[in-house]
C-alpha cells in the first residue's frame, strides 16, 4: 500500500445528518461534533467558515473544505450573522438519537435548492484507531479545494436521492462522502501546500525507498539496502533523502514503526513480543528500548496510562 493510501484508511463518514442542506441567508450552522475531520462542499451560493480562534475562511460555490477537528467552529452566510438576527443550526452526526435525522432539523430545506439559497453537503469523519494519527498532523486547520461543476452536478444529484431516506440511502451516502473525502485529500497532497515528504514520493531516489519502507515496514532495512532498492550509492541515498525529509533514512523508519507499535498498542490486545515482531524487531527488549527512547515510556507503561 503506498504511503498516502495507508494515511488515508481509518477514516470513516457515519450517519453524516446534514447530507444535503438547503439555507435562506441569514443562517449560521455550528458543527459540534468534535469530529477529527468535517467536510463542507457548497454546491450553490457560499459562506464562510470562523474556527474556534477566529480565523475566517471564505467558501464559494465549488469549494469543498476540510476542518480538521477537534474545536467546534461555525459556518454562516456572513461573519456578521453570528452577532445579528439569523436562523441558527447545530450539526450533530455523531448521535445514538434516533430522532436526529435530516428531517428533524427544523427550518432547513432538503432537495433541490432555489437560487437564492445556499446548498451544502456536509459529512464528520470518525477515525478508526490511532493510525490516521499521523494524516492529521499532515494536514493545516483548513484546507479548500474547487471541484469541477459536474462533480458537483453528480455530489448533488446523488445527495438528494440520498435524503429520501428509503432503504440503504444513508450508507450510501457515508460511502459517497468516504469518496469524496479521498479524492479531496487527494488533489489537495498534490498541491504546492502538501507536507515535503508527499511531494518525495516522486523523487526518482527517496521515492522508491519511501513506498518501499511503507509497504513493508518491518523488513530489516538498512541505508545500504535501501539505495540498492533506489538504485543508487549508500552515500548519494543517504545525503539525498535526509536533504528532502530532514531527517536520516533510519530515523524516518523508526518512526514510522513507533507510530504503527502506538497504533498496536491502544487498539489491539497483541502482546509487546507479537507487536515487537510486527514492526521489525528480533525481540521485545529491543523494541522496548527503542519505544521507550522515542516515547518516554515502555510499552506496557504506555498502554496503562493510555
Amino acid at each position: 500500500m503506498d504511503p498516502l493510501s495507508s494515511l488515508l484508511n481509518g477514516l470513516r463518514a457515519e450517519g453524516s445528518v446534514a447530507s444535503h442542506a438547503v439555507l435562506r441567508a441569514p443562517w449560521t450552522l455550528r458543527f459540534a461534533d468534535r469530529a477529527p475531520l468535517t467536510m463542507v462542499t457548497v454546491l450553490h451560493g457560499g459562506g464562510t467558515l470562523i474556527l474556534a480562534d477566529g480565523t475566517e475562511h471564505v467558501v464559494r460555490q465549488g469549494d469543498t473544505a476540510v476542518v480538521r477537528g477537534p474545536s467546534p467552529f461555525h459556518l454562516a452566510d456572513s461573519p456578521a450573522s453570528l452577532t445579528g438576527p439569523h436562523e441558527a443550526y447545530e450539526i450533530s452526526c455523531f448521535v445514538d438519537d434516533p430522532d436526529c435525522t435530516a428531517r428533524h432539523l427544523d427550518g432547513i430545506h432538503w432537495g433541490a435548492a432555489p437560487e437564492d439559497t445556499t446548498a451544502l453537503i456536509v459529512a464528520a469523519y470518525r477515525t478508526s484507531g490511532h493510525r490516521p494519527d499521523r494524516l492529521l498532523r499532515a494536514l493545516p486547520p483548513i484546507l479548500t479545494v474547487t471541484d469541477d461543476p459536474e462533480i458537483c452536478d453528480w455530489l448533488e444529484s446523488t445527495a438528494t436521492d440520498a435524503t429520501t431516506r428509503t432503504p440503504g440511502s444513508q450508507a450510501l451516502m457515508d460511502r459517497l462522502l468516504d469518496w469524496a473525502l479521498v479524492c479531496t485529500l487527494r488533489t489537495w497532497f498534490a498541491g504546492p501546500e502538501a507536507p515535503d515528504w508527499i511531494r518525495t514520493l516522486t523523487d526518482p531516489v527517496v521515492g522508491p525507498a519511501l513506498k518501499a519502507i511503507h509497504a513493508h515496514p518491518s523488513s530489516p532495512w538498512t541505508v545500504a539496502s535501501l539505495a540498492a532498492h533506489a538504485g543508487v550509492s549508500r552515500a548519494l541515498f543517504a545525503k539525498r533523502f535526509t536533504a528532502l525529509m530532514n531527517q536520516p533514512p533510519l530515523t524516518y523508519l523508526t518512526e514510522l514503526r513507533m507510530e504503527e507499535a502506538t497504533a498496536l498498542l491502544l487498539d489491539t490486545d497483541m502482546t509487546i513480543a507479537q507487536i515487537a515482531r510486527a514492526v521489525g524487531y528480533a525481540d521485545p527488549f529491543g523494541f522496548s528500548a527503542a519505544f521507550k527512547r522515542w516515547k518516554g515510556h515502555s510499552p506496557s507503561a504506555f498502554r496503562l496510562t493510555a
